[in-house]
C-alpha cells in the first residue's frame, strides 16, 4: 500500500528523481520558462511552488531552505529580490502548465512549464552575456 507517500516515480532512482527535479526548478527560475514532458512538469511544479513561496518571506532560514533545493546562490537571490515581490500579492498558483502536444520518438506527453506572471523577455540570472565575455578578453 501506498499510504502517505505522493508524488511520482519517474521511472527513476530516488536520488537521481531529486536530482532532476532540484536541476528542472532551477532552469525555470533562471529561464521562466522550460519544455519537458507533462508527468516532470506536474512534480517540478510542486517544488517550484514551495520554493516562490519561500521566496515571499526574506529570512536567513527561507534562504537556506530554497538553497536546499536550488544550489545556486545566484538563483537563491532571484528568488527573493525578483520573484518574492512579484507574487507577494498572489496566495499561491504561481505557474502554469500548457500542453504541446506529443514528442515524435516515444510519444511523450510534452509540456511547457512557465510563471504566469511572466515577463516578456525573462532575465537569466546575473549570468555575463556572451558581448561582456568579447570586451573583457579584447582588452
Amino acid at each position: 500500500m501506498r499510504h502517505n507517500n505522493s508524488g511520482r516515480k519517474l521511472g527513476r532512482s530516488t536520488p537521481h528523481r531529486a536530482s532532476m527535479l532540484s536541476n528542472m526548478v532551477a532552469s525555470l527560475i533562471e529561464h521562466e520558462r522550460i519544455n519537458t514532458t507533462l508527468p516532470k512538469a506536474k512534480e517540478a511544479r510542486r517544488l517550484v511552488e514551495k520554493v516562490v513561496t519561500l521566496g515571499k518571506t526574506n529570512t536567513l532560514h527561507s534562504r537556506r531552505q530554497a538553497f536546499r533545493i536550488l544550489k545556486n546562490e545566484t538563483l537563491v537571490k532571484k528568488v527573493f529580490d525578483v520573484l518574492g515581490p512579484r507574487f507577494a500579492a498572489r496566495p499561491g498558483g504561481y505557474t502554469r502548465i500548457l500542453k504541446t502536444g506529443f514528442r515524435h520518438g516515444d510519444n511523450a506527453e510534452t509540456s511547457i512549464l512557465e510563471f504566469v506572471e511572466r515577463t516578456a523577455k525573462a532575465a537569466p540570472a546575473e549570468a555575463p552575456k556572451a558581448e561582456e565575455k568579447k570586451e573583457e578578453t579584447a582588452e
